[in-house]
């Protein structure tokens, strides 16, 4: 199976009110859903103060790293990163097996709050990615397979034939 099931506008839609929901819910400036590979897949708020592409990118590293080293402590998991700043912090989680989800907000802000309100999402997010999967369980999309210098044919649905 790949990473990701095939995401249609309406996944997409479904998931961006989930992360509308959360920053409602907790105040926080930006929330993501990355894949475990690091490519962001949407995100809903502040994106002008951020490069959300990198973000994405470094915090599933940030993330697989701290799975490793759940492992060397022998804890099956750590589903969880927290990074604490002076202006902002960042709350990594995981979302089912294949997603991250990550919030942005004022480090003045409690993380307690941002934990308390992300497990339903997490929960809803995942609900929503098996929808996906259902829906064409044979045409995942494995992010890290695409030749990003070239997206020109990633979405350009194939014509179907038509008899004469």
């Amino acid at each position: 199976m790949a990473t990701l099931p095939q995401l249609i506008e309406e996944d997409i839609h479904r998931l961006g009110l989930y992360l509308q929901e959360l920053l409602k819910h907790t105040e926080a400036s930006t929330a993501l859903i990355i894949d475990k590979g690091g490519f962001l897949i949407t995100y809903q708020g502040n994106s002008e103060d951020f490069d959300l592409t990198t973000i994405a990118a470094l915090t599933s590293g940030a993330y697989m790293a701290n799975q490793t080293i759940a492992n060397l402590v022998q804890e099956s998991n750590f589903n969880s990163v927290y990074q604490q700043g002076e202006r902002h912090s960042m709350y990594a989680t995981a979302a089912g097996e294949e997603t991250i989800l990550v919030v942005i907000f004022e480090a003045d802000k409690s993380v307690g709050v941002v934990k308390y309100f992300c497990e339903p999402v997490a929960e809803k997010i995942v609900s929503q990615l098996k929808i996906a999967y259902t829906r064409e369980p044979d045409q995942g999309l494995d992010l890290s397979i695409l030749n990003v210098a070239d997206m020109s044919g990633v979405f350009k649905k194939k014509r179907a034939k038509r008899s004469a």
